[in-house]
């Protein structure tokens, strides 16, 4: 899951919060206690295509689009909350409505890379760079089950790998180097320390 700022972010998922309101933040806080934390096996799972195009997936993607706005996000994958379909949902722009890409397949990635910081709300208190295609087509499906296409770059780009990835059971852990995710896993067991 991604955060929002007013700022333009380099963080495909996780970044400090913004000064909230208490309403706000205690609506984030309850969104985030719905996100599943490394370790659960969810999370390393490749999640299976979805079939059934119906009201029950429309509300699994409204309850998803809900959780991420709750949330700050910009990002979603449905592994992040337990379910198992390869099913994301993403907005870069606050003011933009919720894209959901059902079966997303990356066909396409440019050959130039750009390497960012990027966060996981699966992985709270860590950042690593990750190197990622600045450009990507990706085929879907949208909620009603009629083909997509996107063609996406920057941050939008970045997002929807961040959540492909996700649905794959692939962590920013995997994608950077040793040194950082040692560094990673020293700030999780802190952040996991002060929660507890």
């Amino acid at each position: 899951m991604s955060e929002l700022h007013e700022e333009p972010v380099e963080v495909a998922e996780e970044a400090p919060a913004p000064t909230l309101d208490p309403e706000t933040r205690a609506r984030r806080e309850a969104a985030l206690r719905l996100v599943r934390k490394l370790g659960d096996p969810v999370l390393r799972s490749r999640a299976l295509p979805v079939e059934r195009f119906d009201a029950d997936l429309r509300e699994e993607i409204r309850r998803m689009g809900s959780l991420m706005h709750d949330a700050l996000g910009i990002g979603l994958a449905a592994t992040q909350v337990g379910v198992m379909h390869r099913v994301l949902v993403y907005r870069i722009e606050s003011e933009a409505p919720v894209a959901a890409l059902v079966n997303p397949v990356v066909e396409w990635a440019g050959d130039q890379t750009e390497a960012m910081e990027e966060g996981c709300l699966s992985l709270p208190g860590v950042s690593v760079d990750v190197d990622r295609p600045v450009h990507v087509r990706v085929r879907a499906q949208d909620e009603r089950g009629e083909p997509i296409a996107v063609e996406a770059s920057g941050l939008e780009a970045r997002v929807i790998q961040h959540e492909v990835d996700h649905l794959d059971g692939v962590l920013i852990l995997d994608r950077t180097s040793r040194d950082q995710r040692k560094a990673a896993m020293r700030a999780l067991r802190e952040s996991l320390d002060a929660v507890a």
